[in-house]
This record gives structure tokens, sequence and C-alpha cells, in this order.
């Protein structure tokens, strides 16, 4: 298995406190939060492994509809199986489909409190968080995701996903950007990688910078700087996103220093400022790095809790790609398994006839 990068790694795991009382209410094997690639790919393995998986896609969980950010894609064209592309929407209505058909149980509500000091780990959903009655999962797979910083100027919401982006990996190619003048906002190496990423489709990119350097390493800034397709605009904000009210046409910028204003004419706009992991309902429980993403075992989808374990981009700030986070939530499908297996082997009141047997596929069995 690759490893997946997050920044710093996670070195130990701690063994939960055990055992507490299983649930009256809801009583579960494995736990899914989180309704994007990882964690629809993590039921759908669980589901064929007859492990009776129960994923909570959330009412509007960390902002998005059931589904994750790809609701908010209107056009993917780099995942695998679609040669004509297919909208975000249309791919998640397809993993949904897909993990109900083996038996995944769907509830579209949002867990808001979980308790992870002993197992099983209970956990309660939205306007329950106070209740004494809970509901209880022997594993946990945190698939919240992370959602992209935004500046919210004026016009941003119209030309959201029509000309306004915050993945150029993903949209860079999309026919309006190709052979056009794009601009991308942000100093650091996201920035400088991106800018440099979309030279391949624009006719020109322009980088808006707030300060009068870049945060990017040397290296980035070097070849960023040098690159004759790309301009930076030093200590420039933009303050409006204008456009013919279907598609962006025009950035309104602002000099933070001289304060003189100007209209740059462009026909797309690449957010390079930063993401924001969903791990409010975990962070005081998990081990998360300097940016709040969930650390895991190199190689694993193990996090700092024994029978938890971490998918899709809530855990990986490097490539945040829908083929990477369903990858992910194979794994921590698998990952879980394997434990529920050992432990079911390991109980003396479980007949061994009832042990479960992990998949093939946990040794590439698949890839016959």
């Amino acid at each position: 298995m690759a490893p997946i990068i997050n920044g710093d790694h996670l070195n130990n795991v701690n063994e939960p406190k055990s055992k507490g009382e299983k649930s009256k209410k809801q009583h579960s094997q494995v736990v899914i939060i989180g309704s994007g690639p990882a964690g629809h790919t993590a039921a759908i393995y669980l589901a064929r492994a007859n492990l009776e998986p129960v994923l909570y896609e959330g009412m509007l969980a960390n902002g998005f509809a059931p589904g994750g950010q790809l609701t908010t894609t209107t056009e993917v064209e780099n995942f695998p199986g679609f040669p004509d592309g297919v909208t975000g929407t249309e791919m998640m209505d397809k993993f949904r489909a897909q993990s109900e058909r083996f038996g995944t149980k769907i509830i579209t509500e949002t867990i808001a409190r979980v308790d992870l000091t002993q197992r099983p780990f209970k956990y309660w959903t939205e306007g329950e968080e106070e209740e004494a009655d809970f509901m209880t999962a022997d594993t946990l797979i945190i698939a919240t995701g992370a959602s992209a910083k935004r500046l919210f100027l004026p016009g941003e919401d119209t030309y959201w996903q029509s000309g306004i982006s915050a993945c150029a990996v993903c949209d860079g190619a999309v026919p309006i950007f190709r052979n056009k003048p794009l601009a991308v906002i942000g100093g650091g190496d996201s920035a400088a990688e991106e800018a440099t990423y979309l030279t391949k489709y624009g006719s020109h990119v322009y980088v808006l910078v707030r300060r009068d350097e870049l945060r990017a390493s040397k290296i980035m800034a070097k070849r960023l700087v040098s690159h004759p397709k790309v301009t930076v605009l030093w200590n420039t904000v933009a303050t409006e996103c204008k456009g013919d009210g279907d598609l962006l046409q025009s950035l309104a910028l602002k000099n933070v220093k001289t304060g003189e204003e100007s209209e740059l004419k462009v026909n797309g706009l690449f957010y390079a400022i930063g993401h924001e992991p969903a791990t409010s309902l975990v962070k005081s429980q998990l081990e998360t790095d300097s940016d709040g993403y969930i650390k895991t075992i190199p190689g694993t989808s193990q996090t700092s809790i024994k029978g938890v374990f971490a998918a899709g981009d809530v855990q990986d700030k490097k490539y945040r790609q829908a083929i990477t986070s369903a990858g992910s939530g194979c794994m921590a499908a698998l990952e879980a398994e394997r434990l529920i297996s050992e432990e079911e082997a390991e109980d003396d009141e479980i007949k061994t006839e009832d042990v479960h047997v992990p998949s093939e596929g946990y040794m590439g069995a698949d890839k016959e």
C-alpha cells in the first residue's frame, strides 16, 4: 500500500478502554462518517464483506450536501471510468447507489458528538448530543473531508464553478479555461504549483500576491517568476468577481500599498490559500497535525486510537483528489475488516464458524 502523506506522521496508537456497553438503540460493527469518495468506497468494500456498514452522509455537514465537495464540481474529467466526463453530483449519486446496492445503511443525519475513550465507541447525532441515549460502533471510519478556504468576494457565489475554482488539477483542463487568461490567488507553494500547472492550459496566468514577496520555497518561487506565461502582481488583492451572469470575465483589483484600483480581464480564478479539514468532531480526541489534519500511521489509515481509521481529504493535505480519496477509503475498509476479524478470533464467546474471514482483496487478490 502506498503511504498517505499528511505532514507529520503518527508514531503511537492508543488502546481505548474496553469494554463499554453496546447501545440498545443501535450498535454496528462499522460506522462511516462522511459521504464523499472515501466514505462510499469504504462502504462498498465493507458491505461486500457482509459487515453491514452504517454510513452517515450528514445534512449539509461541513457546508456541503451529501456527497461532499464533489457535489459543487460541475465537470469531473480525471476520474477513471468516465471517458466523456461526469458531473460531480452525478458521480456521487453513482457512488451512493453502489453503496446501497451491496447493503450499506445510509442515514442522512450529521454525527455531532463522539466518545472515543472506550470501545465500542459512542456517538450521538445532531440535536441529540446531550441525551443519555447513544449509539455505538466497534470501529469508526472518519471520512469527513476538507473544504477549500475562500474569500467570499462580491460575485464569487455567482461564478463559483463557472470560472472560479479551488483546484487547478481538478478543473484546469476544463474547456472554459483553455487558451484563456487565468488568475491564481495565493503566495505559497500551493499557489506556485497551481499557477505553473495552469500554464499548460491558459494563455497566461496572473498570480495575485498580497505582499511584496512569495511565501513559497525558493525553488518554487524562482520557477514561478521566471515562467514566460506567468505574471506576479505584487501587493495586489481581488475585490470583486465580474462576468456576464453566466461566466467569469474579469476581476476588480486593488493595490494594498497605493490604493490604486484596476480591472484584470481573466476567464478563470483559482484559489490557492489553503484548506480546512473537517476535524472539529474528533480533533480533541485524535492526534492531528499543525494544520488540523488527522495523523495516520504511514502506509495505513490507522489513527492514534485503535479502531478509528481516517480516509480521504481529512487526512491528506497533499493530493486531495477524488481518486486518492477513494483509494484511502478502500484501505480503511480493509483495515477495519481485518481488525474485526482478528478480534472475533480472540473472543472466546464467538464460535469459530462465526468468526468473520477478511476479504482476499486485502492481500491484493482482486488484481490477479
